[in-house]
């Protein structure tokens, strides 16, 4: 099993950062035409603040990625299938990083760290400018850790504690 892994090393790489990356595409689409589209009765709550509750139904989502990622590993695995094990690691790599970008350092879901760079600070931008549409129609940057180029350059919004709605719409234009 092991000297699989080992004889296909690059190949897996390939597969499991290609998977990765196909990944922004496929949260990005699911995030504009079905969050924002026929399941907007789920997303919804997520764009309208409420801090008396700990979970949204916008929460649901994460089973989207999960149930495939959890399936492809445990079959690819068991019928020693390794590509696909790959692809439903790349997914759920992909779903760690999303989390931790998401709940933990853009929304402060939970508190366990803090990121102040060049990068999160363009991220946390974007999806505030995201959020500034509390309604299914009208919304941009769908993505998570493909922004436009120009959230990196903006000097005007203070730290992500700190912004809200006005001030974001007036520094990202």
């Amino acid at each position: 099993m092991s000297d699989f892994w080992l004889e296909n090393f690059w190949l897996n790489v390939g597969v499991f950062l290609f998977t990765f990356i196909w990944m922004e595409w496929a949260a990005w689409a699911l995030h504009k035409y079905v969050m924002h589209g026929f399941l907007w009765v789920l997303h919804e709550d997520h764009h309208i603040e409420n801090r008396t509750r700990k979970w949204q139904y916008n929460d649901f989502f994460a089973f989207f990625f999960a149930v495939p990622s959890f399936f492809l590993i445990l079959f690819g695995t068991y019928w020693l299938s390794f590509t696909f094990a790959t692809v439903g690691y790349g997914i759920l790599a992909y779903g760690v990083v999303y989390f931790t970008i998401h709940e933990v350092i853009i929304h402060r879901r939970l508190k366990f760290m803090k990121a102040r760079n060049w990068y999160t600070r363009a991220l946390v931008i974007a999806h505030v400018h995201h959020h500034l549409v509390e309604t299914k129609e009208g919304a941009h940057n769908f993505g998570m850790l493909v922004v436009p180029l120009h959230y990196f350059s903006d000097k005007k919004v203070k730290p992500p504690h700190l912004l809200n709605k006005r001030m974001v719409n007036s520094a990202s234009h």
